[in-house]
């Protein structure tokens, strides 16, 4: 959800963010000359200077066969570049981004089978870590026995 005061994400940011979370292989950004030829080979009429146009936002209003084609090769939701509400999506994005770094897939890898009150203490330590390193709290998103969510 958009906060009160806070202006939407554009269609360039949205699609900026798609380009940095979904890699081929994990590894570089996609070119721009990939997404355009594999949306053309779903029918689809499009260059790759207007991929990057409307990544840049120097073009802004793309037909719906445009967005559809382009939500398709990034495997998400046309709805990604038209709903003000991404939360869920971009929190997926994010997590993609994070996994690419060893460290913190190591650590979310060994994380997994503990039990809750283990996952708690490690995601204390976490935010400890976080605070020593000045960056700001993350948002806790581990679920207590019980179904409530753990609040900050």
């Amino acid at each position: 959800m958009v906060a009160q005061g806070e202006q939407p994400a554009s269609l360039a940011e949205r699609l900026d963010r798609l380009f940095k979370a979904v890699r081929p292989g994990g590894q570089r950004e996609y070119t721009y000359e990939e997404v355009a030829g594999t949306i053309r080979e779903q029918g689809i009429s499009i260059s790759h200077t207007y991929v990057w146009q409307l990544r840049k936002g120097l073009r802004d209003n793309p037909t719906k066969r445009h967005l559809e084609g382009l939500a398709q090769f990034f495997g998400v939701p046309t709805s990604y570049f038209l709903d003000d509400d991404n939360s869920g999506i971009d929190d997926q994005l994010e997590l993609l981004v994070a996994l690419r770094d060893s460290g913190v897939r190591s650590l979310a890898l060994r994380a997994s089978g503990l039990s809750p009150g283990s996952i708690k203490a490690v995601l204390g330590m976490v935010q400890h870590a976080r605070s020593i390193e000045g960056l700001p709290p993350a948002p806790d998103e581990v679920e207590e026995p019980g179904g409530e969510q753990d609040q900050p």
